[in-house]
């Protein structure tokens, strides 16, 4: 077959073509080697075709911090890596960073665009490494371990994983268990073992990794403090931390202050940046792994954690959340004293209405109750101080209990403190032709009359830690009161506005 001299033109320059296309895409992929490429442009070994890894640091105090060294010591073994350090406000003293090193300021400013304090739009690699105040880079290749570590989970429910500064002694492996719906975080000791325990959150001194798209994926990326931040998010998607024995980091400042005032001032912020930060979690209550509580809700020097309760559904319901933790807490010792109060001064009373059904199911306040309710004779009220005076006005009492005579009706409130309104609430019944009656009724369904045999006797029941009294068929009682099967079937107080999902 003779090819004529068109299609050796024609073939010549299409050979010419893809020659020069090899040749301009071969110098291209020179040029994005050269200047970093990106992170989907990273190759195997870490370094060849850009960085996989920023190094963040966020943990830092203005008034005594080493990050210049810090970023110095990354920068010198790893010049390639990005470095951030990152603060809520700019810092004062300003910071002094190598070349290298830039400072991202998270709160928004007016004359800047929205992109410009957002971390997500200068994190640009793959992984992100967290790193606390004072550690420094020894050995280059850590950082590659703590990588391989990571890829070697696959995917899976390890998405962090930390290596300890100096020691291994210098962190605590935790198990985190978050309830929202209670408000509370629950932290227990893990089981202590070699390189490669496997927890759900970190105490301690250590350098993390996670990838840069699971950060992101938290709600709060930076929280401080961090580990609290950052550990509360990921217990509650399911994610695990790997604590390693090794690499170890190295650190020159240890303890990282210099003064005990350093350090008080330290611990201050720590403890208000934990308040604020478990605040906006919704979290209220902290066990510790010692046995210790921390508590971050109301006392009686605060006024409760909710509102004016609206068609008898507080607000928290609607949360999909129950009464918080430090609310019950009042409301129990609320009842202990007002109980100790009626008997020591011979006032007959029982649990009534729902604070009954919590006693039978719970032998305590129902999880998402809000206030608690007695019964007590009316005849009695004249052999009580704190209730015989109480026709007009208030008294508060040698322990801050305050006692009035309601302004929705004709019974008796004690609250909490006068800051804190958590109550409880004293209905006053008499008999008439054998059924226990009142003058003034409200439009609560269970608030009914009934027969006076109830009472007759009063019968010794657990509720709240201490022994109370209620009626003595409290079955009959309650579905008198609130229908059959009452005590089976738990409800919210107010069904059409929001009921109680069992499923969950």
């Amino acid at each position: 077959m003779r090819i004529s001299l068109c299609q050796g033109l024609l073939t010549g320059a299409i050979v010419l073509n893809l020659l020069i296309l090899y040749y301009v895409s071969r110098a291209q992929q020179q040029m994005m080697e050269k200047t970093g490429g990106g992170p989907g442009m990273a190759g195997v070994d870490g370094h060849a075709r850009g960085p996989r890894v920023t190094v963040v640091l966020r943990e830092f105090e203005n008034f005594e911090n080493y990050v210049r060294d810090v970023a110095n010591s990354f920068l010198h073994q790893r010049p390639e890596l990005p470095f951030l350090a990152v603060a809520d406000s700019t810092p004062y003293p300003p910071l002094v960073l190598p070349d290298g090193a830039r400072l991202l300021v998270l709160s928004p400013a007016p004359d800047q665009p929205p992109q410009a304090h957002r971390p997500e739009f200068h994190i640009q690699t793959e992984f992100v490494l967290v790193v606390p105040d004072g550690v420094e880079l020894e050995q280059p290749r850590s950082i590659e371990r703590l990588i391989k570590e990571l890829e070697g989970e696959g995917g899976g429910p390890v998405r962090v994983v930390a290596a300890p500064v100096l020691a291994r002694s210098s962190v605590q492996c935790l198990h985190l268990r978050v309830n929202l719906k209670e408000w509370t975080a629950t932290y227990s000791p893990a089981a202590s073992g070699s390189s490669g325990s496997v927890c759900t959150a970190l105490q301690g001194d250590a350098v993390i990794l996670i990838r840069t798209e699971d950060l992101f994926n938290l709600s709060v990326p930076l929280g401080r403090p961090l580990f609290a931040s950052l550990f509360v998010q990921t217990s509650l998607r399911g994610w695990k931390v790997k604590l390693l024995e090794s690499p170890c980091f190295f650190a020159n400042h240890r303890p990282l202050f210099s003064s005990a005032h350093n350090q008080w001032k330290a611990d201050a912020f720590l403890k208000d940046a934990t308040g604020k930060l478990l605040k906006s979690f919704g979290l209220k209550r902290l066990l510790l792994p010692d046995g210790k509580e921390q508590w971050y809700g109301c006392s009686k020097e605060t006024p409760r954690c909710f509102g004016t309760v609206q068609d008898d559904t507080p607000d928290y319901l609607y949360l999909d959340r129950w009464t918080p933790p430090c609310c019950l807490r009042a409301l129990r010792e609320t009842t202990k004293y007002v109980i100790n109060i009626l008997e020591t001064s011979g006032v007959r009373y029982w649990l009534e209405g729902g604070t009954l059904l919590g006693a039978v199911r719970h032998q305590d306040i129902i999880p998402w109750d809000y206030d608690v309710d007695l019964g007590i004779y009316l005849e009695d009220i004249p052999n009580c101080d704190h209730l015989k005076n109480l026709d007009s006005g208030s008294l508060v009492d040698a322990n801050g209990y305050v006692w009035e005579r309601a302004v929705e009706g004709d019974f008796y409130r004690v609250q909490y403190s006068e800051a804190n309104h958590l109550h409880v609430d004293l209905w006053p019944f008499y008999p008439r032709n054998g059924v226990m009656t009142k003058d003034t009724w409200t439009e609560h369904k269970q608030d009914v009359e009934f027969p006076e045999h109830f009472l007759q006797p009063l019968v010794p029941m657990s509720f709240t830690g201490v022994t109370a009294y209620g009626p003595n068929n409290p079955r009959a009682f309650l579905e008198l009161k609130f229908g059959e099967g009452a005590i089976e079937n738990p409800q919210y107080p107010n069904p059409a506005k929001k009921r109680l999902d069992r499923s969950k």
